[in-house]
C-alpha cells in the first residue's frame, strides 16, 4: 500500500513539475520550440519580403527598405478590427522594450477611412512606425486575406514566419522567437 502511495506521489510531482515548466514565463526553450508554441508558420526557405512605401498617418511615408538590418514585425491591421485590438496593446509594448535593440513594429492599417486611423493611434497610445494601404496593395504583396495577419522579417529582409490571427506578442513565446532573429546576423 505504501509503495503504491509512493508511486502515485512520484506522478503527482513529476506531472506539476512539467506543468509548471511548460507554463511559466521564462521557461520556453529558445529556437524552433519558441516558434511552435506560438504557432508560428515557418517560411522554409526564408523568402525576400516585398518592398513597398505606404503614407504615414501624420504625413510622410513608412518604407520597408528604410527598416532593413532590423528584425521587423509587420502586423496588417484595422480599426474595425476586434482581434488586432486585442493584440496591438502587446506590441505597443513590444516595441517600447525592444526598439533600441535592432527591432521594428511596422503596423498596415488597411482601413479604408485613412482619416480613422491618427485618432485610434492615439486614443490608444501607439507609438509604433504605421502605414496606410487603403488600397490593399501592400496586403496585396504580402497575399493578407484576413486580419491581424503579422509576419517576421530577419535582418537580411526575408520572411521567416508568419501568424494569422492575435498573439501574445510580448509574451515569453515571442520573446524567445525575437530574440532568436536579433542573435542571427
Amino acid at each position: 500500500m505504501r509503495a503504491r502511495a509512493a508511486s502515485i506521489r512520484r506522478w503527482a510531482l513529476l506531472t506539476l513539475t512539467l506543468t509548471a515548466a511548460l507554463t511559466l514565463p521564462g521557461t520556453l526553450p529558445a529556437g524552433e520550440d519558441a516558434f511552435q508554441a506560438l504557432a508560428l508558420t515557418r517560411v522554409n526557405p526564408p523568402a525576400a519580403a516585398k518592398d513597398f512605401t505606404a503614407p504615414a498617418p501624420g504625413g510622410g511615408q513608412v518604407s520597408l527598405a528604410s527598416y532593413r538590418g532590423k528584425v521587423v514585425f509587420l502586423n496588417f491591421w484595422a480599426t474595425w478590427c476586434p482581434p488586432c485590438l486585442v493584440e496591438m496593446p502587446a506590441m505597443e509594448r513590444l516595441h517600447g522594450r525592444l526598439r533600441d535593440k535592432g527591432f521594428v513594429v511596422l503596423a498596415i492599417s488597411l482601413d479604408a477611412d485613412e482619416g480613422a486611423v491618427p485618432p485610434f493611434l492615439k486614443e490608444h497610445g501607439f507609438t509604433f512606425p504605421v502605414g496606410l494601404d487603403s488600397r490593399q496593395r501592400v496586403a496585396a504583396l504580402y497575399g493578407v486575406l484576413a486580419l491581424p495577419s503579422t509576419f517576421l522579417l530577419d535582418r537580411k529582409g526575408r520572411v521567416v514566419a508568419q501568424a494569422l490571427g492575435p498573439r501574445e506578442w510580448d509574451g515569453p513565446a515571442a520573446l524567445a522567437v525575437i530574440d532568436t532573429l536579433l542573435g542571427q546576423r
